[in-house]
């Protein structure tokens, strides 16, 4: 069978993103992902600034043993490795149903379907 070939479509125009970028659709998908990163980077900048603190300030606290040579400090610190990674998961999960379609939608609106 052969090949048929399809005309590009012309890049857009400057003009064409700016009309873009005020539509209401492009203003509901900023605004989706402001809603999810930024309580979520407030969350974690704020759970890391008390693991710091107590770091710092809470040395008892944190040296408490909880069993063997496992202390406080420690299961805090895994805690933040933990948190990047159920923080990173969610953002995907979000990405994918809430981000990904909506910015696919605005991209054929502006540039027309992938071929």
């Amino acid at each position: 069978m052969p090949e048929i070939d399809i005309p590009a479509r012309p890049a857009p125009t400057g003009e064409e993103f700016l009309a873009m970028q005020a539509s209401p659709e492009f203003q509901d998908l900023r605004s989706r992902l402001r809603r999810f990163v930024f309580p979520m980077t407030a969350f974690f900048l704020i759970w890391y600034g008390i693991y710091v603190l107590l770091g710092a300030f809470a040395h008892d606290f944190m040296a408490t043993r909880l069993f063997g040579n496992v202390n406080v400090g420690l299961i805090i610190g895994l805690g933040q490795f933990l948190t990047t990674f159920v923080i990173t998961g969610l953002y995907v999960r979000f990405a994918n149903r809430e981000l990904d379609p909506r910015a696919e939608a605005i991209r054929n609106e502006l540039e027309g379907p992938l071929q």
